[in-house]
C-alpha cells in the first residue's frame, strides 16, 4: 500500500506496473502499433494547447458532474472498456468496476472480459459493454441479449478493429491469451513471482462472453491481433450498425470514429454517441489522435449526438483541455490499467482519486465552478 501511496499519477502507476508485471503482460498494456507514433501522439497532441486562467470567479465549491448516456455522473471522464484485465491482476474487471462505482462513473466492459456479465451485473454503477461484431453472429447476438438481461446501460460497438494492428512489441515478447509458459517468457514470469503464482492457483482464466462458442483465446493461445483478424467480421457496414443500433434499443455508442464523414453517418444511423478513438494507437499507426481531431468531429457533429474524447489521457488538465473545446466527455484505458496492475481495486481507486483531484484542482486555477462553465475561451492553441 505504501507503494501505493507514492504514485501520484499514472506515469508512477506505470512505473510500479512494470515492476510487477512479467515483461509479456507489461507490454501488452504499454504498447501499440507498427513504431508507435501515434500512441505517443495521443498525449503529445495536448501540449499544442494551452489553457486559459481567470481569477477572482469564487471557486469554492467545484461541481464536476455531467450528465452522460442519460445518466448523471460524478466525473466528466470514464473507464473505457478493455479486454483481459485479470491478466494484469487477478481481481480484474471486479476491481475497475468496484472502483467505478465507488466515484459514480461509467465502466466499460469488453466482449473480451475476463469476468462473466452475471458477476458484473452485481455491480450497481453505470455500465457499458464494448461489442465486437463477430463472424458468428449467434455470438454476436448472444452478447447484446445477455447485457439487455443484465441491464447495462449503454452498447458500445468498436469498429476500428476490422483487422488487428501490428502490435510488434507482441511479437517481440510472444504475448498470448490466455499466456504461453515457454522458454522465452519463462525468467520473466519466474521473476514476477506474486502474479505468476496468482495466475495459476486463483480463478481459472476465462474469457465468459467468448467460451460458450469458441476456443480461441479462451483454451487456445492467440495473440490479440490474430484474434481480431480472424475472429471480426471484415464485411461489417453501416446497414449492420444500424441493425444492432435497432436491436439493441438503448444507449448506443460507436467507438472508433476519427472523420467526420463516419461521425455524419453516426448520426443519421440513430447513434447516442461516438468516441473519438484510434483504440490507444494499437491499430492504425500514423494516424490523428482524438484531441487533434476532435474540433472537425465537433464542427461536423456538435450538438446532434454526445461526443467523447478517448484516448492519450494522462492529466486532469487534458480532460479539461477536451471538454473547454466541446467534448461532451472523456475516457480512457491506460489511466486506468496500470493502477490495476500496480495494486487492484486499490490502485484504481488511487488513480481516480488522483485524477479527481487534479480536476478539482486545476478547475479553481482555471477559474471554472461546473463542467458547463468550460469553453474554448479558455483555450489557445500555439500553431494559431
Amino acid at each position: 500500500m505504501n507503494q501505493l501511496l507514492q504514485c501520484n499519477n499514472i506515469n508512477d502507476f506505470r512505473s510500479l506496473a512494470k515492476k510487477k508485471l512479467p515483461y509479456p503482460i507489461f507490454h501488452y498494456i504499454d504498447g501499440g502499433a507498427d513504431d508507435e507514433v501515434t500512441l505517443k501522439r495521443n498525449t503529445e497532441s495536448f501540449e499544442k494547447c494551452d489553457l486559459i486562467p481567470n481569477v477572482l470567479r469564487g471557486v469554492e465549491n467545484i461541481d464536476l458532474s455531467i450528465k452522460l448516456f442519460g445518466k448523471k455522473i460524478s466525473l466528466p471522464f470514464f473507464l473505457s472498456p478493455t479486454a483481459l484485465q485479470r491478466l494484469f491482476h487477478f481481481q480484474g474487471e471486479m476491481a475497475v468496476g468496484e472502483a467505478a462505482e465507488e466515484f459514480n462513473t461509467f465502466f466499460g466492459i469488453s466482449s473480451l472480459s475476463t469476468v462473466s456479465a452475471e458477476e458484473i451485473s452485481k455491480l450497481n454503477g453505470p455500465k457499458i459493454f464494448q461489442l465486437y461484431y463477430h463472424k458468428d453472429k449467434a455470438l454476436t447476438k448472444s452478447m447484446i441479449d445477455e447485457c439487455k438481461d443484465r441491464k447495462f446501460d449503454a452498447l458500445a460497438l468498436t469498429v476500428d478493429t476490422i483487422t488487428g494492428g501490428n502490435r510488434e512489441r507482441d511479437l517481440k515478447t510472444g504475448f498470448t491469451s490466455p499466456p504461453k509458459f515457454n522458454l522465452k517468457s519463462l525468467l520473466s514470469y519466474a521473476t514476477s513471482p506474486s502474479w505468476t503464482l496468482n495466475y495459476l492457483f486463483r480463478k481459472k482464466f476465462d474469457l465468459p462472453f467468448l467460451s460458450g462458442y469458441v476456443g480461441q483465446g479462451t483454451k487456445f493461445a492467440v495473440s490479440v491481433s490474430e484474434y481480431f483478424s480472424t475472429m471480426l467480421d471484415q464485411s461489417m457496414s453501416w446497414s449492420d450498425v444500424e441493425e444492432i443500433r435497432k436491436y439493441w434499443k438503448g444507449p448506443f455508442c460507436l467507438k472508433g470514429i476519427m472523420s467526420t464523414e463516419d461521425a455524419k453517418n453516426a448520426v443519421k444511423i440513430g447513434a447516442s454517441a461516438i468516441m473519438i478513438s484510434n483504440h490507444g494507437g494499437r491499430q492504425l499507426d500514423g494516424s490523428r489522435s482524438p484531441f487533434d481531431q476532435l474540433k472537425e468531429i465537433l464542427d461536423a457533429v456538435g450538438g446532434k449526438i454526445e461526443v467523447i474524447c478517448d484516448g492519450g489521457i494522462r492529466r486532469g488538465t487534458h480532460i479539461l483541455k477536451a471538454i473547454s473545446l466541446g467534448a461532451n466527455a472523456c475516457s480512457g484505458g491506460r489511466l486506468y490499467l496500470y493502477a490495476l496492475a500496480a495494486g487492484g481495486r486499490s490502485g484504481v481507486q488511487r488513480s481516480l482519486e488522483n485524477l479527481k483531484n487534479e480536476l478539482v484542482r486545476d478547475m479553481k486555477l482555471l477559474g471554472c465552478k461546473k463542467i458547463s462553465e468550460l469553453n474554448s475561451e479558455n483555450l489557445r492553441f500555439r500553431n494559431e
